[in-house]
């Protein structure tokens, strides 16, 4: 069965990808740019079409589309419209290479996506990467990485997920992560990695209300006392998706603009533009539900300019 999007980006009626890279064309030739033209066009083609207008605009004028935009665009809005013009898997891989690659790690990118990807889409980034880059994306990520942190990323990596409930693991589940935390001196990390990572989402629901049930806590309490650093937040992460993976966006976008310590847009961009045509109606839902506020007067008391204006339209509704 196809799933009925709940993206807020859906694919342009009568599309014409020549019409379209002359539009693009003409608001970046001459004295200026047309930000405005460009920004009301880009957000309201799909992904797919986006692709086909590149393909258009080479075969019309001879140039590359992506190169024309980073020439005439800058900053923040910038980044937008390149990210909203490259294919899903090539940008995953792109923010999990430039995540990696460099001095220090930023670990909030791997968790992200490595958490959230369902098993077939982080089969597509592997493979992808491999050919993009020439190296193993697991290799990189463990030269990068260690401890249970990094034993639960390959775990991820491995993307063979479980499915369904077992039924009569429940219990035992449940169980193992009570006496792997609470009831122990110290944690015993490897309990939590194994079966945080390998369970089915819908098995580790059950289990996570077993776990209540047994202990009178929230798994998520547990995590926040029992464990600390990267290995904190990926745990969380991978209970989060399990419980709702637009709830754990809404969370992680309304932490990118109300941290006080000003915007992280690269977070608020990677989410806008990753979850645009997937789960953006969702994500707006518990956004609204969760902190009360709608997500597009957060962007709009966050952002400023084009940027704002591009973010406002892939929100595409007040929940007010």
């Amino acid at each position: 069965m196809l799933q009925a999007s709940r993206g807020t980006v859906k694919p342009s009626g009568n599309f014409n990808a020549s019409a379209d890279a002359e539009v693009l064309h003409k608001a970046m030739k001459g004295l200026g740019t047309d930000e405005g033209a460009i920004l009301q066009l880009v957000t309201a083609r799909s992904n797919a079409q986006r692709q086909e207008i590149k393909a258009a605009y080479k075969t019309l004028f001879g140039k590359d589309l992506i190169h024309d935009l980073k020439g005439e665009l800058s900053g923040k809005f910038e980044t937008l419209i390149v990210a909203l013009m490259t294919p899903p898997i090539s940008y995953d891989v792109t923010c999990l290479h430039d995540a990696i690659k460099g001095a220090g790690t930023n670990e909030k990118v791997l968790v992200e996506v490595l958490a959230s990807r369902k098993p077939q889409q982080v089969k597509d980034i592997i493979a992808a990467y491999q050919k993009e880059y020439d190296r193993s994306l697991e290799a990189d990520v463990c030269g990068d990485t260690s401890g249970h942190f990094q034993r639960l990323l390959v775990i991820l990596l491995q993307a063979s997920r479980q499915t369904g409930i077992q039924q009569e693991l429940v219990e035992s589940d449940a169980q193992a992560l009570f006496k792997a935390g609470e009831q122990k001196f110290g944690t015993d990390e490897q309990s939590f990695v194994t079966i945080l990572g390998n369970r089915s989402t819908e098995h580790l629901r059950k289990v996570f209300d077993a776990y209540m049930k047994l202990s009178g806590y929230q798994i998520e309490e547990s995590i926040q006392r029992e464990t600390s650093g990267c290995l904190r937040d990926l745990l969380l992460a991978v209970v989060k998706c399990a419980r709702s993976v637009p709830a754990y966006f809404a969370e992680t976008l309304y932490k990118s603009m109300k941290q006080g310590a000003g915007t992280d847009d690269n977070t608020l961009i990677r989410v806008m533009v990753t979850r645009s045509e997937v789960d953006m109606l969702d994500i707006r839902a518990e956004f609204r539900r969760l902190f009360a506020c709608s997500l597009h007067s957060t962007i709009k008391g966050d952002t400023s300019g084009d940027y704002c204006k591009a973010l406002l339209l892939l929100c595409a509704g007040d929940d007010a």
